[in-house]
């Protein structure tokens, strides 16, 4: 009987496992379906929100899955199932909602509830949901609640315009948050502690392996702990500067929109 290399694929999603229209490719389906079907366990851990990324898992024909959603503060079976949250606290998001930035050149956004809301209309944020249909709803944020905030995040054109946002966060709620970059435009923050790993961890107590049985691939600062503490962690060619940076001597694979991660699954499994 052949000795699987890992028990459990881990893959982030933007910049990733998706492509370059923000879809998961053909020949990436066959590639996890073909994982699945030999017993490897598939985890999709993304910044992205629930009802966002189930909607994609369902495309494929896959019994057994888990989803690490909004950088680790929720975690849903196949099913639905909500596994595990970390939210945070009611009056810490609201104060995060509400602080000062450029309305101009900055847009905020949450998640929260399985539901995402936004600040403004941004028409051209659907290209990255073409495959789910999630959407905004547009609200006032001072007249806004904080209640079960999976994270809250800012987006900007210019990367430069989030340096303010970050250092008023972290001056104001670093002790009791966790913030990172999932791309440099967009800046997150959840409840302390949260993060991929951490939820990762969770998701596999119960199993029959662990961290190190793992694989893992990003492309953001929002999957360092990730690919770190895993077995192995694999950044793409494309991902941010500074995560290669933070990981010099992790190998790089190649590009997220020629499906590099499905290709090297291939190969270290024995897939073709």
């Amino acid at each position: 009987m052949q000795t699987l290399p890992f028990r459990a694929v881990v893959s982030d999603m933007d910049g990733t496992l998706l492509n370059a229209h923000h879809v998961v490719g053909d020949f990436t389906i066959s590639t996890l379906e073909k994982l699945a079907q030999r017993g490897i366990d598939i985890v999709l851990a993304t910044g992205r929100g629930y009802t966002d990324v189930s909607s994609i898992l369902n495309k494929m024909q896959i019994e057994k899955a888990a989803m690490i959603t909004s950088n680790g503060a929720q975690i849903h079976d196949l099913q639905g199932n909500l596994l595990y949250s970390n939210y945070l606290p009611e009056d810490i998001a609201f104060e995060i909602m509400n602080i000062e930035f450029d309305h101009s050149r900055v847009c905020l956004n949450t998640y929260q509830h399985n539901d995402w809301f936004i600040n403004i209309d941004v028409p051209q944020m659907r290209k990255y949901h073409k495959d789910s249909g999630f959407m905004y709803e547009v609200v006032d944020f001072k007249q806004h609640y904080g209640r079960d905030t999976e994270k809250v995040f800012f987006i900007a054109r210019d990367p430069k315009d989030l340096v303010e946002v970050e250092r008023e966060l972290r001056d104001r709620f670093g002790n009791f948050t966790s913030i990172t970059y999932s791309t440099p435009q967009c800046l997150e923050v959840m409840n302390k502690n949260v993060s991929k790993a951490a939820a990762l961890a969770h998701l596999i107590e119960e199993r029959d392996y662990d961290l190190a049985h793992c694989i893992a691939f990003g492309d953001g600062m929002n999957d360092i702990e990730m690919l770190t503490e895993v077995g192995k962690g694999c950044v793409m060619g494309n991902a941010d500067p500074r995560l290669k940076a933070a990981l010099p001597d992790f190998e790089q694979i190649g590009l997220n929109k020629d499906e590099a991660v499905a290709s090297y699954l291939r190969a270290i499994f024995g897939i073709w």
